[in-house]
């Protein structure tokens, strides 16, 4: 089966892609160029999965999937959350929000990476969201080479002690992943 994804982001696509490859049964095509979606101004992680995945459907006429994903800080009330992209301000750099968190939560802090997975048939009508969750702390400082956004501070409750999602192989991250596991249940979901 092939998805439609709608994402620029390249770090996105090469986690969802791999992600796919261990799946076997799905693949997720790159956003044509000329599809514009819509900016991220919900509330939930889901209303904006929903609206990338709702204008890709709409604009390709294609079965279509999108994600909004982000850390939730619990000494920042869930902050940055929605806005973690932009935690830093519009245009910030992943170095950018991540030294903002760090400068604003103290280390050992409670974490959680969430990813809404919203997945829209234009055929049928179908929308589903997945909803998934990967829990851990803060990090006092950066480590690590791999990943992307706040990984290099994020010490996950599951996988290896004391190592951040930075310092994990792409396939310890997938195990345990907010993404990886909201990709997990939409395969589970998706009919034979």
């Amino acid at each position: 089966m092939r998805l439609l994804l709608a994402t620029r982001n390249a770090h996105k696509l090469r986690e969802f892609a791999r992600l796919a490859v261990r799946a076997e049964s799905v693949r997720f095509d790159p956003l044509p160029e000329d599809v514009e979606l819509p900016p991220e101004h919900g509330a939930t992680f889901a209303e904006n999965a929903l609206g990338k995945a709702r204008a890709a459907a709409a604009a390709t006429g294609r079965v279509a999937v999108a994600d909004d994903s982000g850390i939730e800080a619990a000494a920042l009330g869930g902050r940055p959350g929605v806005r973690s992209a932009r935690y830093a301000g519009e245009g910030a750099s992943d170095e950018q929000n991540l030294a903002k968190l760090l400068r604003e939560a103290p280390a050992g802090s409670l974490l959680a990476y969430v990813c809404a997975l919203a997945y829209v048939d234009p055929h049928t009508g179908a929308e589903r969201v997945f909803e998934e969750r990967c829990t851990g702390t803060l990090a006092a400082a950066p480590r690590g080479e791999r990943g992307f956004g706040y990984d290099p501070a994020f010490l996950p409750d599951d996988g290896a002690p004391d190592r951040t999602m930075a310092e994990l192989s792409d396939a310890e991250k997938d195990a345990i992943s907010h993404r990886g596991r909201a990709v997990r249940a939409l395969i589970a979901w998706l009919p034979d």
